[in-house]
């Protein structure tokens, strides 16, 4: 039986580690990734309203979106709980659906003020589970946005399941392309040990790999993964279909 710690090690072998999740540095405009040993207040905060800027668009379109912020000075829960909804909305259009994501991220940064006075070390500071609850109490916060937050700013031991975690492992053979997000989730857990570093450095490769060779039409050659993969070995009829499960 192959292993899901396997697949970790032939993508850190093949990419190394990736230093997510980008932040902006003090004095900068543009997020970048780094080896940090811990974020600031407002780069925890940052990341929270990278996860939630992120819904249904690309990185690339929220790095712009961070940036308009960072010159605006934004990335601050006061300012962010009193600007005008459409101003906000236009200064992240680039992350689509603007309008909605505005508003959500007044909502965020009024919570943290009513509940927290604006602290996201006060939210942070309680059990993982608490803080997935209050998380998903939220509106327009749902499990993957929850857990990308819990993980990669408040540094907690959650994996994060995306469409190409179910992408990759799917055709892996570990799952079924319409497996529910607790589901894979709960596989993952199961499976590796219960550590946040490992969680965040294998999100991010499997970012990186499903954006480099395994997209929605997946380029095989030179792939990584292609001696563990099932539709790869599908296709030259060598797979025995439970070797990988």
């Amino acid at each position: 039986m192959k292993k899901i710690n396997q697949v970790y090690h032939a993508l850190i072998d093949a990419y190394g580690k990736q230093g997510w999740w980008p932040v902006t540095d003090k004095g900068e405009v543009f997020p970048e990734y780094k080896k940090r040993k811990a974020f600031s207040e407002k780069q925890m905060l940052e990341v929270c309203i990278g996860a939630i800027l992120t819904q249904n668009t690309s990185w690339t379109n929220v790095e712009k979106a961070i940036m308009q912020l960072n010159k605006n000075k934004l990335i601050n829960v006061n300012k962010l709980a009193k600007i005008d909804q459409s101003k906000l909305a236009q200064l992240i259009r680039s992350s689509g659906y603007f309008n909605q994501k505005a508003e959500r991220l007044i909502l965020f940064a009024k919570y943290l003020l009513n509940n927290y006075s604006g602290s996201i070390n006060k939210f942070f500071n309680k059990p993982l589970q608490n803080l997935r609850q209050e998380l998903l109490s939220m509106h327009g916060i749902g499990p993957e946005t929850a857990d990308s937050i819990i993980l990669y700013a408040a540094k907690k031991p959650v994996f994060v399941i995306d469409a190409y975690t179910k992408r990759i492992f799917s055709r892996l053979g570990f799952c079924e392309k319409d497996i529910s997000y607790h589901e894979l989730q709960k596989m993952f857990h199961e499976r590796l040990d219960c550590d946040f570093k490992l969680f965040n450095e294998f999100h991010a490769l499997i970012v990186k790999h499903a954006k480099q060779y395994c997209k929605k039409k997946p380029e095989c050659n030179n792939c990584p993964l292609n001696s563990k993969c099932q539709k790869t070995y599908k296709h030259k009829n060598l797979l025995n279909k439970h070797d990988y499960t």
